[in-house]
């Protein structure tokens, strides 16, 4: 597969700017054709300039094809030096254009708009017609959006769909297959190629446009670990080299952990160790606070125990570097298939903790509090105290529970469980004993800074009237029960004011909640309206 930041062609130079700038240069890759680029376009004013330009360095002639804009696209267009074609309706109009070019030119290529945005990919498109191909194919995945995404993988469907971006084609390839009783249509021109006997080459570009802001965006990644001498060593073969900086954080490691981290010959490694264990989250903090002097915009975390498929790591980036989050994290527990690997009492003690996390943070929509896969802002650093955090297992969930209260956007990225040689030492009972009553204490404070230091909100008081009222209930029922057994006489309305008193105190929880969940979903439309 085709990456733009692995591809590297000896023959095709990836800026095409600079190296071929003239048709002179254009015949050392290609035989001496006449060479049209066709550019479908509509309202891309911003855009089309650079597109004709990069075209122009490659090809005699650049015709643009006007889909309709109702904005100087093809002004812009014409300045560059292409030549404006009007078009109607969609694929037939682009497949006739595409043939009445191929009778005046030798070489034809379409760049077709809808999912391909750099152009600048064309060499690798046009490297296979100078080996001897007739025709020359490179597709894209198309973007969808994160709650599609969602659904689609729900379903057990594929998020991506490629189309095409590029074709390029030699004229007489295409006047054989065209030449029967009936044209192909553009959806048919592959199927018709092959059955025509000529030689096509498939490319599949597996990034997207968005991948080329990664070069503009300083990222980190922090990789706790403890005694991790046996999987620290892949874990950071694994990560990619888009990233510019990783903070290797030991944590009071016993083993060789430390020393197969030094020896790595990566200039990208900063290398920390604590003297004494002091939990996986003040490891993760360690590397934060290194991320943040290094001034870096965005901070991964990836457990030293290759746990975390690096493939995934874009998910979890283009959130934040498009705006949509401050903060983002795993979900691996949308389906049954996604949770492959993962025991049913870990589920349980997950799904449970998802719901203890839910109300403890104020982020209803969030689960799988504890996927330690995550990426943070830089601004989201900044705004909460660091030296604040829990630093055993439980982290993730004060993590959470800070973000809201200082209005940072959270965003589940779904996906799969990845299990190997590495074993799990968290207990979930005893985790469950020690984190819920951080979680509660968390969630005290919340409700503290977010609904009555920094603003005011009721739902405070339904919360409060809740947790007096249940706990009063209950002592109510055991008074109760104790003076029956006593077999001492009580009120005939006794039971009903416990019952009474139960309901109120659920009635006042639900109505806390439902409030909360309503500023949640408020700040989250004002803020993606804002930014």
């Amino acid at each position: 597969m085709f990456s733009a930041h692995t591809i590297g062609l000896n023959s095709l130079i990836s800026d095409p700017i600079s190296v071929v700038s003239s048709p002179s240069q254009l015949t050392d890759m290609l035989p001496r054709h006449e060479f049209t680029v066709l550019i479908p376009a509509q309202n891309e004013e911003t855009s089309i300039g650079s597109k004709v330009l990069i075209a122009a360095s490659y090809a005699d002639r650049v015709l643009v094809l006007d889909k309709g804009s109702t904005d100087r696209t093809m002004e812009v267009a014409a300045l560059g030096g292409a030549r404006v074609i009007p078009v109607s309706g969609e694929e037939e109009a682009l497949l006739n254009v595409l043939y009445k070019a191929s009778l005046d030119s030798e070489l034809v290529v379409l760049i077709y708009p809808e999912c391909m945005q750099d152009i600048d990919l064309l060499s690798h498109v046009l490297e296979p017609l100078r080996q001897g191909f007739d025709l020359s194919v490179g597709s894209w995945p198309c973007r969808i959006s994160y709650e599609q995404e969602t659904i689609m993988l729900f379903n057990g469907k594929s998020t991506f769909k490629e189309k095409i971006g590029f074709l390029a084609i030699t004229s007489n390839s295409l006047q054989k297959i065209s030449s029967g009783k009936e044209r192909p249509s553009f959806k048919s021109l592959l199927s018709a190629a092959k059955v025509g006997g000529l030689k096509v080459n498939y490319l599949s570009f597996d990034v997207d446009p968005m991948f080329r802001k990664l070069e503009s965006t300083r990222i980190g990644v922090v990789v706790p670990a403890y005694n991790e001498e046996l999987l620290i060593g892949e874990t950071l073969n694994g990560i990619p080299e888009y990233v510019d900086r990783i903070y290797v954080i030991d944590d009071g490691s016993t083993d060789r952990t430390g020393e197969v981290v030094q020896k790595f010959v990566d200039p990208r490694i900063v290398y920390l160790r604590h003297e004494v264990n002091k939990g996986v989250g003040a490891g993760i903090i360690s590397g934060y606070k290194l991320a943040l002097k290094d001034e870096i915009d965005i901070v991964a975390v990836m457990a030293g125990d290759n746990q975390m498929d690096p493939v995934q790591l874009p998910r979890l980036i283009f959130p934040i570097i498009e705006g949509k989050a401050d903060y983002t994290k795993g979900n691996r527990l949308l389906t049954d298939d996604f949770m492959t690997g993962m025991s049913r009492w870990r589920s349980f003690g997950n799904l449970l903790l998802s719901f203890i996390t839910k109300i403890g943070s104020g982020y209803w929509q969030i689960m799988d509090p504890q996927n330690g896969y995550t990426a943070i802002s830089k601004q989201a650093l900044e705004t909460i105290d660091l030296d604040s955090i829990y630093p055993y297992y439980g982290y993730c969930n004060d993590l959470l529970i800070k973000l809201n209260a200082f209005g940072m956007r959270v965003l589940d990225v779904v996906m799969p469980a990845r299990y190997g040689r590495e074993k799990s030492t968290i207990r979930y009972g005893k985790y469950i004993r020690k984190v819920g009553p951080m979680i509660f204490r968390g969630f005290l404070w919340r409700l503290r800074v977010k609904y009555t230091v920094l603003d005011f909100h009721p739902l405070v008081l339904f919360y409060f009237l809740g947790m007096l009222a249940l706990p009063l209930s209950v002592l109510l029922g055991m008074w109760g029960a104790l003076q029956t057994l006593l077999q001492n006489p009580l009120p005939s309305y006794y039971p009903l004011l416990g019952f009474l008193v139960l309901g109120t105190g659920l009635q006042m929880l639900l109505f806390g909640m439902l409030f909360d969940m309503q500023v949640e979903k408020k700040k989250n439309e004002r803020i993606g309206l804002a930014r």
